[in-house]
């Protein structure tokens, strides 16, 4: 029996879960997300969710623990939302936006403009003294990740001084430099 799969989903006040036909739909003040599933039967039980598979194949296994994680991210989503801090870290290495355009530089020689989804909310704060930081706030825990992971590419941080594009509390594995 997995051990995540097995576990029930409290679902919050103002949190509505509906399934039908192999789709679960998740409604909240923060939006509303869907998401298909197979191998699995979900069953909303008061308010409390259900993910059950309906033997010990390989893949039903597989997918109990998958399908109970992404019902809970998308109830959480819904309801708190999730949020994301990349930092910049370089000299001359900067960010700015408007509304949903994020304009880096990042040592190339254009900025790079990125069109961000709506469904994200897109902040860069800059002080003074300290890394420019791109922060990113949605409900959809999945198209969070794929935009951080889209910015955090365009310069993944090097092993040696740690420049680049790094989320915040990353720890980077750092290299020793040449021996003199």
């Amino acid at each position: 029996m997995s051990r995540i799969g097995k576990n029930p989903i409290v679902v919050p006040a103002g949190v509505t879960v509906e399934v039908a036909e192999g789709i679960i739909t998740v409604k909240g003040k923060k939006g509303q997300l869907t998401q298909e599933f197979s191998d699995v039967t979900v069953k909303v039980e008061g308010d409390q969710v259900l993910v059950e598979r309906s033997s010990d194949h390989k893949d039903h296994r597989a997918k109990h623990g998958l399908y109970r994680s992404l019902v809970n991210n998308m109830i959480i989503g819904v309801s708190e939302g999730f949020t994301k801090e990349l930092e910049l870290v370089g000299v001359g290495y900067r960010a700015s936006n408007q509304g949903q355009k994020l304009d880096l530089a990042l040592g190339f020689s254009h900025n790079i403009v990125l069109e961000v989804a709506p469904e994200v909310v897109v902040e860069t704060i800059s002080e003074k003294g300290k890394n420019p930081i791109v922060k990113l706030t949605s409900f959809d825990k999945q198209l969070l990740g794929q935009i951080a992971a889209k910015i955090r590419g365009f310069r993944k941080p090097e092993p040696y001084k740690g420049k680049g594009v790094k989320f915040v509390g990353e720890v980077l594995r750092r290299k020793a430099g040449k021996s003199a």
